[in-house]
């Protein structure tokens, strides 16, 4: 397809998930049902110009002065992708696949020097929402959490991510992995012994395949991103003990804790809704976990022999996935207060759900991939209200203590203790999705 091909197609896609409010990829396959002429790297470019319009949307707005998705795209052609303003123009007037010639206002606001709303003079005055490209109703839950700077720190949850990788220990030495990673140019992330890295590609381009590489199928590593295995290591010492992931959806952390164990003890999968733990089965198998059972809803399994007596319960609270934007921009413009509200309710049955299997003297790792306070701070306050045995404790130590942070990685998390101990991991600082983790012990 010539540019003026994929820059129309990208706009009916933008149109498409505005009209009939379908996720993104949904509004994806669907065009490419409907136009299987189109080649791979014909919808790694037009997918990658959606996602890109749909993480800047707010910001690209005020440069062209026009939301719609013609005005979007083509701004974000210019702005992002550094397209010319004679390319865009012969594209968009181009017969018969061009979106139609460019108006003079669309000349006006791409002929304007490219706008860099997160330096220099002209992010001073803009709104939050706009420099942050979040939408606007969040403001006060945005700035009660970053203050001055949440333009700038939302800023980088606008980016592209990273593949990150963590090296499975149950397969391969990190030396070993890191060597077949170089094909895909993986390199090792020096915040954790285990933590590999593919540096987001050119816009324009797709990610590396990494599922189809050897060293996946071989299960030596695993796709996961670097805060989320962060977040796994928050459970600490685990060798021999037992341990319960009680929300554990397809099993990224449950491979990371298995890896942590080295098959020792016994580690409990659980998942209230049956249909997301459908992966771990296979992706357990692959990863050589020996130690593992899956207790699933769907056969009528439950955890009441469980109560009481983990050493380790692990939740990754359902939550409102704000952390996870930069992968997945089209969940932020499809968040509501009531979905937010209901996903805090969510989270403090599940508080008190996960407490119950936790043993005296031993611990919860909560975890969520949000950096709003209404999803953590204030979710713990109202617990431990209600459960005074347990106190939260240092989260850094619990991830020392897990034997896979480095003295570099030690330094790096340090400025993201919270004032009651916590983490909050965020992409300004480094490189990895939003996510909060705190560790709670509970009186002997």
């Amino acid at each position: 397809m010539r540019l003026s091909g994929r820059l129309s197609a990208a706009i009916e896609i933008l149109s498409d998930f505005e009209a009939r409010r379908v996720p993104l990829k949904t509004a994806i396959a669907d065009w490419g049902r409907s136009n299987r002429y189109a080649g791979a790297k014909d919808r790694a470019w037009i997918s990658g110009l959606c996602l890109d319009v749909l993480r800047r949307q707010n910001s690209l707005a005020a440069a062209m002065g026009d939301d719609g998705a013609r005005a979007l795209a083509l701004g974000a052609l210019r702005f992002l992708w550094r397209l010319s303003v004679d390319e865009l123009s012969e594209a968009a007037a181009e017969e018969p696949h061009g979106p139609g010639a460019l108006t003079d206002a669309e000349n006006k606001s791409l002929e304007q020097l490219i706008p860099d709303f997160r330096r220099g003079n002209q992010g001073e005055g803009l709104a939050p929402h706009i420099l942050g490209d979040f939408p606007e109703w969040l403001t006060p839950q945005v700035t009660r959490v970053f203050g001055d700077d949440a333009g700038p720190v939302m800023a980088a949850f606008a980016e592209r991510a990273d593949v990150d990788l963590r090296v499975n220990t149950l397969k391969a030495t990190p030396e070993k992995a890191l060597a077949a990673l170089k094909s895909v140019k993986g390199v090792a992330v020096p915040i954790l012994t285990t933590a590999a890295r593919i540096a987001a590609p050119d816009p324009s381009q797709k990610a590396p395949a990494v599922t189809i590489i050897p060293a996946f199928n071989k299960g030596w590593v695993e796709v996961q991103d670097l805060a989320s295995q962060i977040a796994a290591a928050a459970a600490g010492e685990t060798k021999g003990l037992q341990a319960l992931d009680y929300c554990a959806g397809g099993g990224g952390k449950t491979l990371a804790l298995a890896a942590m164990m080295e098959n020792t003890g016994q580690l409990y999968a659980y998942d209230r809704d049956p249909r997301r733990l459908k992966p771990v089965y296979a992706r357990a198998k692959r990863a050589g976990v020996r130690n593992l059972q899956v207790r699933s809803p769907a056969g009528g399994e439950t955890l009441d022999d469980l109560a009481g007596k983990m050493d380790v319960v692990f939740v990754d609270a359902p939550c409102s996935g704000a952390g996870a934007w930069r992968r997945h921009p089209d969940t932020k413009w499809r968040l509501t207060e009531k979905q937010l509200g209901l996903r805090i309710a969510e989270q403090d049955a599940v508080l008190r759900e996960a407490a119950r299997f936790v043993k005296p003297g031993g611990r919860m790792v909560w975890v969520t991939c949000s950096f709003l306070m209404e999803e953590n701070e204030d979710r713990l306050a109202v617990f431990l209200k209600e459960r005074s045995e347990f106190q939260i404790r240092p989260a850094l130590d619990a991830i020392a203590a897990s034997g896979v942070l480095t003295d570099e990685g030690r330094a790096a998390l340090e400025p993201l203790v919270t004032p009651e101990g916590a983490l909050r991991i965020t992409p300004d600082r480094l490189r990895a999705d939003g996510f909060f983790i705190a560790v709670l012990q509970s009186a002997d």
